[in-house]
């Protein structure tokens, strides 16, 4: 598989690029801005675009979808849980300082259990609310790699301080969605190092009375 992180935007979100080697295909996670950056990463493996998969509406991790999507005409996946947020995106730019970036409503709304896949590669969803109401991670099991989000952190847990945030929801997300998860399990977070489900089960500050 072909995975490239981009730190994109100004709160440096990590966007994935996951390719098949096979068959050119993709899925872009997170294209909150640098599209053209996104681009040249897809050229240069000559891969094509088939799904744009939004882990929650909050700006950094959204603002250039919809932009992707015209480039490429990949759908766009979110959990609809989410669309409250977008309803208030110049609020959100507000908080940044930043132009209201267009959004749109998702062309799928994936939910727990569902499985996003391109030719030669599949992503397994795993729906953990708290963060916001609507956020999911991507869990590849093949290639024990966890695309979390901004649910878990290195040493971190997701901010609940936000509207539709929830503490409780989503310490119980961590612990029942993804600590369950083989301790081998690589954890790319939604800005920051990456680390692992073990790592984080055992010295997490944040989740040592799970």
């Amino acid at each position: 598989m072909i995975h490239e992180i981009l730190a994109v935007g100004q709160l440096q979100c990590n966007c994935s690029v996951l390719g098949d080697e096979v068959s050119r295909e993709a899925i872009v996670v997170d294209p909150g801005a640098d599209i053209p950056v996104i681009l040249k990463v897809l050229e240069r493996h000559q891969l094509t675009v088939k799904q744009i998969v939004v882990t929650h509406a909050h700006i950094d991790h959204i603002a250039g979808a919809l932009e992707l999507k015209r480039l490429t005409g990949a759908p766009i996946l979110y959990n609809q849980l989410d669309l409250p947020l977008v309803a208030m995106m110049s609020v959100q730019a507000g908080w940044l300082g930043v132009a209201t970036p267009e959004v749109a409503e998702p062309d799928d709304s994936p939910t727990d259990g569902d499985v996003v896949s391109v030719d030669g590669l599949a992503a397994k969803v795993i729906l953990t609310p708290g963060h916001t109401e609507g956020s999911l991670c991507l869990y590849l099991p093949e290639e024990k790699l966890l695309i979390a989000g901004d649910t878990l952190f290195a040493g971190s847990v997701g901010r609940t301080d936000l509207p539709g945030g929830n503490t409780r929801q989503l310490l119980d997300s961590i612990r029942d969605r993804l600590l369950p998860l083989p301790d081998a399990t690589r954890v790319i977070p939604g800005h920051g190092q990456s680390t692992t489900i073990g790592w984080e089960r055992k010295s997490n500050p944040f989740l040592q009375d799970l």
